[in-house]
């Protein structure tokens, strides 16, 4: 009977671990964010961004159409700078899978495993980070910072749809909603 009570338990950890991006925010909460409408991207700080122009212009790209859903107007005289700025670390994954013969459920050993098959296979992938930071443009302080955490890939094919939506859900946080 306790194990159909952990059924939903560990239906609700495999559904939560599905998510292939976390985003996460932080801001200055003595601004206010309502007087922001216009915005322009920070150029000497995207040109020290060391990943390649086409991955550059992916993420300015899905930049620009996040701000101008959000209603903001691209401008040569922004009230925000847009800057970025990415990080990435290989993961090593490692599996482990025993397929024994045996009979019964439970715990304890089991004479008839020793005969089974193990199976460890490894496995590598890369998480990157990118960072969206918005800057007042007059003071020239940061006043908000969103970051995306996910797996990449190199598949050209998958990579704009990755790209949209790591960029919209960190946007998603801006502005922030004070408590």
């Amino acid at each position: 009977m306790k194990t159909f009570k952990l059924v939903p338990v560990f239906l609700l950890l495999i559904l939560a671990s599905c998510s292939t991006v976390s985003v996460y925010s932080d801001y200055d909460k003595n601004v206010d964010f309502a007087p922001y409408k216009t915005y322009a991207f920070f150029k000497p700080g995207i040109d020290k961004v060391e990943i390649s122009d086409l991955d550059k212009r992916r993420i300015l790209h899905a930049i620009d159409e996040e701000m101008q859903a959000k209603g903001f107007t691209k401008s040569d005289n922004p009230d925000l700078l847009v800057n970025i700025f990415t990080k990435s670390r290989e993961q090593v994954n490692v599996n482990q899978f025993s397929a024994g013969w045996g009979y019964g459920w439970g715990w304890g050993w089991n004479p008839y495993m020793m005969y089974g098959g193990n199976q460890t296979t490894v496995s590598t992938s890369t998480e990157g980070t990118l960072f969206i930071d918005l800057i007042d443009a007059k003071k020239k302080e940061m006043i908000w910072q969103g970051e995306g955490v996910g797996t990449l890939t190199k598949n050209v094919d998958k990579k704009d749809a990755k790209v949209k939506e790591i960029v919209s859900k960190v946007l998603a946080q801006y502005p922030p909603v004070k408590k």
